[in-house]
């Protein structure tokens, strides 16, 4: 359903990557949040008045607090939109995800509350009462929730949302929950079997569960999280595709908001190629870049000498201890300087996963050994690099 609004309501709804774009899918799916979400608390709340049912009571307060995570999803696209200012040089795109969290803590808060109200059931079971009508409303429920997980989660996806996940979790959350609820009811009316506290102490535990995982969502960004192996390699992509490009590698993703991006690589290109045509290069990559992911890219420029005896057979030898070593280890920027009137310097990075077995130290050692080289005639400089995934490091030609 937000999909389909945006097509009617949004210029240009397909250029997802556009902040304003963006935004206004946040603010369809929070306005679509409030007016079903009060809806279905006000309905549920008479059913659980009139039927006596803690569960069904429950539900309708979870749906309140479902209306109040929608608005704050709502404000929280709105004002995340806002452009830089002094205080903040980087934007305001990360309070996008302090409204998926402040969402998640709704929902938390909700179960911890129903939780209470459960127990207490338990211990002091009441009469509830069902009717066809209750029933409908439960049945029409689910089917609301169903419409909003699948219209959030579809959206969420097209514009790679954390918030519109959370709330498109919530939603399905919701559906397990009024399910319970509504098995509940009809066991209780045919089998004159209450078990009406126990489902409310499941639904709220569900809800506590759905709510944490949500938070997950959002907490990662704030903490800063990897960017994905598709993006990853679809940069790479972009800027190997350039004639005179060689590699690339150490590529560093800030995120500043889902619309924020500031991005840096190192991209290596042939020595002998004069600096000014290396700095065109350079400048054509970056816009291309910044208009592909409307991101702040900056490129390095790691000049690499072709056809040196010196460095290839070197670097022949690396090669073959780091293969003996483990294979999916790789390496870069891999250079000799040669200082005047100093020892010449061999100089290179080796990229390995994080957590790795071996320690840096052993890493540098080993390969200090493999290399048999005079330490009277040249030094060695290791730089260790970790990254997450090490199956496909190699970023040249």
């Amino acid at each position: 359903m937000i999909c389909f609004l945006a097509k009617l309501l949004i210029k240009d709804y397909d250029q997802v990557q556009n902040p304003g774009v963006r935004r206004q899918y946040g603010i369809i799916s929070g306005g679509m949040g409030i007016a079903f979400n009060i809806f279905l608390f006000v309905t549920k709340f008479l059913a659980g008045v009139f039927s006596g049912s803690i569960s069904i009571l429950g539900d309708a307060f979870n749906n309140l607090s479902d209306a109040t995570s929608s608005v704050v999803t709502l404000v929280g696209f709105k004002l995340s939109g806002q452009e830089a200012d002094e205080e903040h040089p980087f934007g305001h795109g990360r309070i996008e995800y302090i409204a998926g969290l402040i969402v998640s803590l709704f929902i938390i808060l909700t179960g911890v509350e129903l939780v209470q109200s459960s127990v207490k059931r338990v211990i002091n079971p009441d009469r509830v009462e069902f009717n066809l009508f209750i029933g409908a409303i439960l049945i029409i429920s689910i089917f609301i929730k169903l419409i909003m997980f699948h219209s959030n989660m579809s959206a969420a996806k097209l514009i790679e949302s954390a918030t519109l996940k959370s709330v498109a979790i919530d939603s399905i959350s919701d559906v397990v929950t009024t399910s319970i609820v509504l098995l509940s009811a009809l066991i209780n009316y045919f089998f004159k079997f209450n078990i009406d506290g126990v489902a409310g102490l499941l639904v709220a535990l569900l809800i506590i569960k759905s709510g944490w995982e949500a938070a997950v969502d959002t907490i990662n960004p704030l903490l800063g999280e990897p960017p994905s192996k598709e993006f990853i390699e679809d940069v790479v992509s972009t800027v190997t595709s350039y004639e005179g490009v060689l590699g690339v590698h150490d590529i560093v993703i800030h995120n500043y908001g889902p619309t924020r991006i500031f991005m840096s690589l190192h991209v290596e290109v042939p020595a002998v190629r004069d600096l000014i045509s290396v700095h065109d290069l350079v400048d054509s990559i970056e816009n291309e870049l910044h208009q592909k992911y409307h991101c702040i890219a900056v490129i390095h420029m790691d000049p690499v000498v072709e056809g040196d005896l010196e460095t290839d057979e070197l670097k022949e030898r690396i090669s073959k201890a780091l293969f003996q070593l483990d294979p999916k280890l790789s390496f870069h920027d891999f250079r000799i300087i040669h200082n005047e009137g100093t020892k010449k310097v061999l100089k290179f990075d080796v990229v390995i996963p994080y957590n790795y077995a071996l320690s840096d130290t052993f890493i540098i050692d080993y390969l200090k050994r493999y290399s048999l080289i005079d330490k009277d005639l040249m030094d060695i400089e290791i730089t260790i690099d970790k990254e997450k995934e090490t199956g496909n490091l190699d970023r040249r030609k």
